[in-house]
């Protein structure tokens, strides 16, 4: 035979051959009786042999349907096994994308506590600046920074994004104080071309090109020019939420006052088919918990601009 014939009608077959009746298998697959029957029929007549025969009211399996039910059994036993196996991997680890500052200043320092309360999960933190394809690579989920708009994907706001001018207490005590955004577009800042100082002085009302002013140290990464701040070699503009501890411990400042919002703010984001998978919701609810917990402090005062 060239194909399998029904993989309906081999389930109905399935069952009642293992019950040996009708109606019991009826009840089992939430079928009618007369649907067990027909299925049942059909794929008789496509093999072209009995595999039931009817005694009465009662049935009972041929020489034929003896030989083949075994082996359906162990096939649909080893389905249901792979299957477990396979969903048991998959709930079992929590994948998670994001960015390297995110993961390095914000995620790795707290997912610890996400964890403890999750024992059961594996956390796999895959951390690079690129945009993932969740699908593709096998994510879970991602933090990203955007506006909330990436087609196919569910996205829910974490919070919106402060830029702030930073430097060490050191720095600004033998440059400071800064009177306004024109002075300090005139003192040396780390990435002088970053799109943020581009935001940033816009937003203060400077017209000059940011980079126009004096050469500055180019880095790569907004970790490198918060620890580059924090030495004392310049002005960083930095995301303000991710830097929370180096202010509360002293290390980095306000170089002047300024509420700046960016563009882009912090979403998670995730498939919509798997919005209630229990892993996803458990990590969703954690980090908005989190983030809520973060910013009513900021409300409380507990981060106000020097």
């Amino acid at each position: 035979m060239s194909s399998l014939p029904p993989l309906s009608a081999i389930r109905v077959f399935e069952t009642a051959a293992r019950l040996e009746n009708f109606t019991a298998a009826a009840q089992e697959l939430g079928m009618t009786q007369a649907a067990v029957s027909y299925q049942v029929k059909l794929l008789e007549e496509r093999l072209g042999i009995s595999l039931f025969q009817r005694i009465g009211r009662k049935v009972a399996l041929t020489e034929k349907g003896r030989e083949i039910a075994p082996v359906l059994t162990r096939a649909f036993d080893l389905m249901r096994d792979g299957f477990a196996a396979l969903t048991q991997d998959h709930s079992a680890v929590l994948s998670i994308s994001c960015t390297n500052s995110f993961a390095h200043l914000w995620l790795a320092p707290r997912i610890g506590a996400f964890q403890m309360r999750h024992p059961h999960l594996a956390v796999r933190i895959q951390a690079e600046d690129a945009v993932v394809d969740l699908a593709r690579d096998g994510v879970d989920l991602a933090i990203r920074g955007g506006k909330g708009d990436w087609p196919g994907l569910e996205a829910k706001l974490l919070t919106h994004n402060r830029l702030v001018p930073m430097c060490s207490p050191a720095w600004l005590d033998r440059h400071g104080p800064i009177a306004d955004a024109h002075a300090l577009h005139a003192l040396p800042r780390l990435s002088p071309d970053d799109m943020w100082w581009h935001e940033w002085f816009a937003a203060m009302g400077v017209e000059a090109d940011p980079a126009d002013g004096p050469p500055g140290i180019a880095l790569d990464s907004q970790v490198m020019e918060g620890r580059t701040a924090i030495a004392g070699q310049g002005i960083a503009i930095l995301n303000h939420f991710l830097w929370k501890t180096e202010v509360e411990a002293g290390l980095l400042v306000e170089a002047m006052p300024s509420y700046v919002r960016e563009i882009a703010s912090y979403w998670i984001v995730y498939p919509p088919h798997a919005r209630n998978t229990p892993k996803i919701k458990a990590f969703r609810d954690w980090i908005s918990a989190e983030f809520a917990a973060e910013i009513a402090a900021d409300h409380e005062g507990r981060y106000l601009p020097r």
